[in-house]
């Protein structure tokens, strides 16, 4: 069993892959630590402790982080998520205290007391682990694995034509990561080829009738209407956080990996955010990074309708 902590900006499916890991038995969630980025920061710790409600899983403690990017100014999501994060009409308030602690620092301090046992999912910017990383140098030898979801591997962003959003709001951020961490990424391309519901997929979760499948039909409610093309087309959404946390739980989900170096640009302007990926072993830099370059589809959406019909992930997959 996988012990790890969860790095979010608790919007709609942020909140699938926190689901996913608390109703798994493969996977242990020690803590999730809150990062500036989909949402207003005090709405996405509301999101995340709903979520844990949901999952019956109020034990898991919320560590605030960081509030804003290292350097950068940046602006929400709220048009893909909507204004509660959790597609425009939740808006809980669960009443929940946050532990007390920081984010960074809990992450320090859970990787010190069980080094080499604990492994980071990663779906928000980057800032958390940053200063995590600043805090403790030795970081990235005390973790078991670090795994992101951003980027956008030889693909056009989704939030400007060169960078993905997670990596966009802290490019900074982003850039000492994968500086210094063996990163596995999954990236944008990747999600949007290989990880996303369409009209068939949601009719399927409708006629599973549980609390799961209407919640992940309400968030997911705003993405499809950004994604729609007219008034007879409901619209599409990816599901990349779903994704990440799915290919980590489940290894037999991955059919293609291969290690490059990735370098992020932390620059103001058109490429703040760009992924360049060095698949040709152009530049001089280590291959350190572990990209997810293609998924099994049909055994992701296998694991998705299993969580949302029977809050059982695992037996969407095959034994």
């Amino acid at each position: 069993m996988r012990r790890v902590i969860i790095d979010t900006d608790t919007a709609g499916d942020d909140t699938q892959a926190i689901l996913l890991f608390c109703l798994s038995d493969r996977v242990t969630v020690e803590a999730i630590t809150v990062v500036a980025g989909n949402v207003p920061f005090d709405r996405e710790v509301e999101n995340a402790n709903y979520t844990l409600e949901l999952a019956d899983s109020l034990d898991v403690p919320v560590y605030e982080g960081a509030r804003q990017p290292l350097l950068k100014e940046f602006e929400h999501a709220a048009y893909i998520h909507g204004e509660d994060g959790l597609g425009g009409d939740l808006f809980p308030e669960t009443d929940i205290e946050s532990a007390s602690g920081f984010g960074p620092d809990e992450i320090v301090d859970r990787c010190r007391a069980a080094p080499g046992e604990i492994t980071l999912l990663c779906i928000g910017p980057l800032t958390n682990l940053a200063l995590a990383y600043a805090r403790e140098p030795e970081l990235p030898e005390l973790v078991d694995e670090v795994w992101v979801m951003g980027g956008n591997v030889n693909c056009e962003g989704n939030v400007t034509p060169a960078a993905e959003f997670n990596l966009w709001v802290d490019p900074d951020a982003a850039k000492r990561v994968f500086n210094a961490f063996e990163v596995t990424l999954v990236d944008w391309g990747v999600c949007l080829r290989d990880a996303v519901f369409g009209s068939s997929e949601f009719g399927a979760v409708s006629a599973f009738d549980t609390e799961l499948a209407s919640f992940f039909e309400s968030v997911t409610e705003q993405a499809r209407a950004f994604n729609s093309e007219g008034p007879d087309d409901p619209g599409w959404t990816a599901l990349p956080d779903s994704v990440t946390a799915a290919l980590l739980a489940y290894p037999e989900l991955r059919e293609a990996v291969s290690t490059y170096h990735v370098a992020v640009d932390d620059r103001d302007g058109l490429t703040r955010g760009y992924t360049s990926v060095d698949v040709n072993g152009v530049t001089d830099g280590d291959p350190n990074t572990h990209v997810v370059e293609s998924v099994d589809s049909d055994a992701f959406q296998s694991v998705m309708y299993s969580l949302l019909q029977s809050r059982d992930p695992d037996s969407g997959i095959a034994e």
